[in-house]
């Protein structure tokens, strides 16, 4: 079969999903489901339609199916936590663009590594409130940069109240996953994420059902356990090096010495999709210790995709998603996180069938 039936069949099957997010609120018919099998996160929202981190992107992601919604968490001068995927801002906003901020780019050292653009810590909610968003990969989503200019810088307590009121209006209960980003670097500037994070987390008295916390860092995580909030808690995995500021190594919490080690504070994992396809024992080892398991991040561009589900040789088509949501369903992963969760929610309505 060639490239371009399988790429048209997938951009037609989220067409009723486009119409929906992008109708005035109220008018869109919002997917309603209990789910059964494994979750959908839309990370960011729904980034493979929208620019990530917008209330477009959430609300996509919402009436697409996704049980969860992933906002990034970083913090302001005034230390309010708003939602960008880095801390670094010049490639998700136009602020490279706004002359009466050009002498806030500088350079900063974050997580060991040389940053050189606009930061967040820099800017008063007041100050970001001005910018716009825009796609942080223009080249890769072309598509999505016809919405550039159209959204603002969210606070975390807005994506909250959105994920409530889509809550209403969709029927199920929508989860807020935020992740701290950066923590080990923002407790360095003084402005520490778990502190107000646990604060907006206790003035909205979200239950277990309405929010679960992901880090990289361990020692975040155990800075949220101590309040004793109640709330699952996330440890995210990456595929090689250890967490910023931490000498445990990635491969040595992946052993199944440390997932037990996770399971006395946390009760999911979320490695790469990659450390979770065969000979890599992880998704038994984990379930084994008494954890759920979250794979990330699944995207339909060839370039994201396994060789085998690429289809034609342009980078940015879209290749076989389907097969490979199959496939991580198939060995019982408990969450994908994705930057299409319409497709994966139709994925995994093709399992449950």
């Amino acid at each position: 079969m060639s490239p371009a039936p399988r790429r048209r069949s997938v951009l037609l099957a989220t067409a009723a999903v486009t119409a929906a997010a992008t109708a005035p609120a109220g008018a869109a018919t919002p997917v309603r489901h209990r789910a059964s099998g494994p979750l959908v996160i839309g990370h960011r929202g729904a980034a493979g339609w929208r620019p990530e981190h917008t209330a477009e992107a959430y609300t996509y992601a919402v009436r697409a199916g996704a049980d969860w919604i992933e906002p990034d968490l970083v913090p302001t001068k005034d230390h309010v936590l708003v939602v960008r995927h880095e801390n670094e801002i010049g490639g998700t906003t136009d602020v490279a663009g706004r002359p009466e901020f050009a002498d806030r780019r500088t350079t900063r050292t974050v997580d060991g590594r040389a940053v050189t653009g606009w930061f967040t810590e820099d800017f008063t909610l007041r100050e970001l409130r001005t910018l716009r968003t825009v796609e942080r990969l223009p080249l890769v989503r072309n598509r999505n940069t016809v919405f550039d200019g159209r959204g603002r810088v969210m606070t975390f307590q807005e994506v909250i109240d959105l994920a409530r009121r889509l809550s209403g209006e969709s029927g199920r209960r929508i989860a807020v996953f935020p992740e701290t980003k950066h923590p080990t670097y923002f407790r360095s500037t003084g402005l520490p994420l778990e502190e107000e994070l646990i604060r907006v987390i206790r003035r909205n008295r979200l239950t277990a059902r309405e929010c679960v916390v992901q880090s990289f860092e361990p020692s975040s995580l155990h800075r949220i356990a101590a309040a004793r909030l109640g709330l699952p808690l996330w440890q995210a995995l990456g595929t090689s090096g250890s967490p910023y500021g931490h000498a445990v190594t990635y491969r040595d919490m992946m052993s199944p010495a440390g997932l037990r080690e996770i399971a006395s504070y946390a009760q999911w994992i979320g490695p790469d999709k990659s450390s979770l396809v065969p000979p890599h024992t992880l998704l038994a080892d984990a379930h084994a210790a008494g954890l759920k398991v979250g794979a990330y991040t699944f995207r339909a561009e060839n370039q994201y995709l396994p060789a085998a589900h690429r289809r034609g040789t342009a980078p940015n088509d879209f290749g076989d998603a389907f097969t490979e949501y199959a496939f991580h369903y198939g060995q019982g992963v408990d969450a994908v996180v994705t930057d299409f969760p319409d497709i994966a929610v139709q994925a995994r309505e093709g399992l449950r069938r």
